[in-house]
């Protein structure tokens, strides 16, 4: 089983508070469960997140549907609760890889709110995967977009339906 992870943020930098999570379990044949959560921002910055201006700014010009995701209350949670909530959800040990959008961001960042928040990260640095490296190989695979664009879990989704295909392609050698 595989792990990919999409984050919404405040900032580019491991620093960035986080917003919200999403996570999907996949392999070759598919998606197998989910995960998501938004993340109160005054916990993220007072866990020593640092929110970047141009970020905001960046989140302002987004869809309706993205900023009001963002914004649910009833589903907030402490960035340490969230963490936790998503240790708690996958079977770490049987991971194969812990799969991102980019070598320096949602891995990154994730890992680094983590130690911030003196919770320990549920798998080791040796799974971390990068998902933009794929696809750039493999420019033919089309993604399909699923839901709401800058909705963490309709990111991750899209995200590993995409390597799922990619996969295919490759003849089963990347999952």
């Amino acid at each position: 089983m595989h792990i990919m992870i999409d984050l919404e943020t405040m900032g580019t930098r491991p620093t960035a508070p986080i917003v919200s999570i999403g996570a999907v379990a996949f392999d070759a044949t598919g998606i197998h469960d989910k995960f998501y959560v938004n993340v109160d921002l005054t916990s993220a910055v007072a866990a020593g997140g640092i929110i970047d201006p141009s970020t905001v700014m960046w989140w302002m010009s987004q869809s309706d549907e993205s900023r009001a995701a963002l914004l649910v209350k009833d589903d907030q949670y402490s960035v340490v609760g969230a963490l936790s909530a998503l240790s708690a959800w996958g079977d770490w040990g049987k991971v194969a890889g812990v799969w991102g959008n980019g070598a320096t961001f949602d891995n990154v960042i994730l890992r680094e709110t983590y130690y911030r928040a003196a919770v320990p990260c549920p798998w080791p640095f040796w799974k971390d995967r990068c998902y933009r490296t794929i696809k750039n190989i493999y420019p033919d695979v089309e993604l399909v977009r699923v839901g709401t664009l800058h909705n963490a879990l309709a990111d991750a989704r899209t995200q590993a339906e995409h390597l799922i295909a990619i996969n295919a392609n490759a003849a089963g050698i990347i999952l």
